[in-house]
Order: structure tokens, then C-alpha cells, then sequence
């Protein structure tokens, strides 16, 4: 049974100061709210996406704000390889020394088809951009994530990778590797160096994917993407420092 936000859990105003957090997917939607949630509770952000320009307009909110200086990280998921992520893992060393929380929250939604109408290419880049690339990136960045000693991987699940539907494609499917993903990296983590794994299913929120996926629905009866923010800060925080291995819904249904 999914798991929701704590009831007693209030996010004190500094409860991320301190911390080195990346978010990729960084420049829309859920990322954008959740580098500018971290950052205004005290977090240094490390802006990921694919798009400059979004990042920059998310960088500049940041220093308008007055809250501790991001960094951007422009990086194409899609095309990739072990070595970029490498880099990335030695910029942040470099420049940081350690990394306490990764949240993986890019993605793409693919062709809303049946499984016998995807193509392989569909297939291909909805798998690669949703779990593969997650799979290289943390597996770069695991010794930052335990140069910190109580880090934090939030992965970005969905209600289709607990139980699939129809036409939901590879997207579906990458959901359920991300949940397994999750599952066995913290079996295997959360003893080793104290980084703990849990998954976060939005539901349903005002972002260009939703609008993607259910274009005949009213866009307004959908939260905003802060809406659901004090569940990915508390996943970051201290608070849940012992929670580990879980699959949350930011939404839970009555």
C-alpha cells in the first residue's frame, strides 16, 4: 500500500539548508517546482534538462528570490552515454563534494498506443529517457550520494507502473522498472552508505505531459505542480532519514 505525506510533517523554512540537491527534468513543470521548493527552503540546486533556456528562466526565479545560487547542467538524456555521466558525477565533486539528493524527475511520455501499434523507436527512447538513463546517472553519482552519509533518491513514478493499462505503452512499462528500480537499489544502498530510495506518484497535475496524455480533460481540475511540493520535501529533508524503499502517492484518493 502506497504510502502519503506525513500528517505531523511541516516543512521548517531552513530545512534543506545546507543541502546539494540535482533535479533533472529541471526546467517544467514538477522539476521546475521542485528546484525552486528546494532552493527556497535552503538548498543548493543542480539544474538538469535539456533545454538552456528553460533552466536559465528557473536559475534567474532562484537569484530573483534571493535563495542560495543554482547551478545549471544541460544534458540530453536521450543521447547520453556512461561518460557524460561521469562528468557530471566529477563537475559536481569538483564543485561541491558530495550530492544529498537526486530526484529523477525527467521524462517522456511516448505514443499512447496499444503494444502492438508502439514502434521500436517509441520504445527505445520512452525506456532509455525514463529508466536507462536514470540507471547510468545514479550509478555515476552513487559515491557523491554517499560522500554526503544520509542521502535522499527520489524517483517519479506513476499510478500505470503499479498497475497497467491499456495504451499505456512503454510508458507503463519504464514505471514498473522504476519502481523495481527503486526497490532494489535501496535493498542494496540504504545498509551500505545510508542513501535511501523511495518512489513519488504526482497524480494528476497541471503539466504539459497531463495535458499530453488527456487532452479532452479541463487542464483546471488539476492541482499545480506546488501543490504536492511538502511531500518531495520531506523526502529530501531529515525527516525521512529513516524512510526508505517506499512508494508514496502525493495524492492519496479518500
Amino acid at each position: 500500500m502506497p504510502l502519503s505525506l506525513p500528517s505531523d510533517f511541516s516543512a521548517a523554512p531552513e530545512c534543506l539548508a545546507g543541502k546539494i540537491i540535482l533535479v533533472t527534468g529541471a526546467g517544467d513543470g514538477i522539476g521546475r517546482a521542485a528546484a525552486l521548493s528546494f532552493a527556497k527552503h535552503g538548498a543548493t540546486v543542480i539544474l538538469l534538462g535539456r533545454t538552456v533556456e528553460k533552466l536559465e528562466a528557473v536559475y534567474d526565479e532562484i537569484e530573483a528570490a534571493g535563495y542560495p545560487q543554482a547551478a545549471i547542467y544541460p544534458v540530453h538524456l536521450r543521447g547520453a552515454v556512461m561518460k557524460d555521466y561521469e562528468e557530471l558525477a566529477n563537475t559536481i565533486e569538483r564543485e561541491f563534494g558530495r550530492l544529498d539528493g537526486l530526484l529523477h524527475n525527467a521524462g517522456i511520455l511516448g505514443q499512447r498506443r496499444t503494444l502492438t501499434q508502439t514502434t521500436v523507436d517509441s520504445w527505445d527512447d520512452v525506456l532509455h529517457v525514463n529508466i536507462t538513463a536514470a540507471f547510468m546517472m545514479t550509478q555515476a553519482l552513487l559515491p557523491m550520494l554517499a560522500a554526503a552519509n544520509s542521502a535522499s533518491i527520489v524517483l517519479t513514478s506513476s499510478s500505470v507502473g503499479r498497475k497497467g493499462r491499456a495504451f499505456w505503452g512503454a510508458y507503463a512499462v519504464s514505471k514498473f522498472a522504476t519502481e523495481g528500480f527503486m526497490q532494489v537499489l535501496a535493498d542494496e544502498e540504504f545498509e551500505l552508505n545510508n542513501t535511501r530510495v523511495n518512489t513519488i506518484n504526482p497524480g494528476a497535475t497541471q503539466t504539459v505531459m497531463r495535458r499530453t496524455a488527456y487532452p479532452g480533460e479541463n487542464p483546471q481540475d488539476n492541482p499545480l505542480p506546488d501543490v504536492i511540493m511538502p511531500l518531495y520535501l520531506y523526502l529530501m529533508s531529515d525527516a525521512s532519514a529513516k524512510v526508505n524503499g517506499q512508494q508514496f502517492d502525493a495524492q492519496p484518493k479518500d
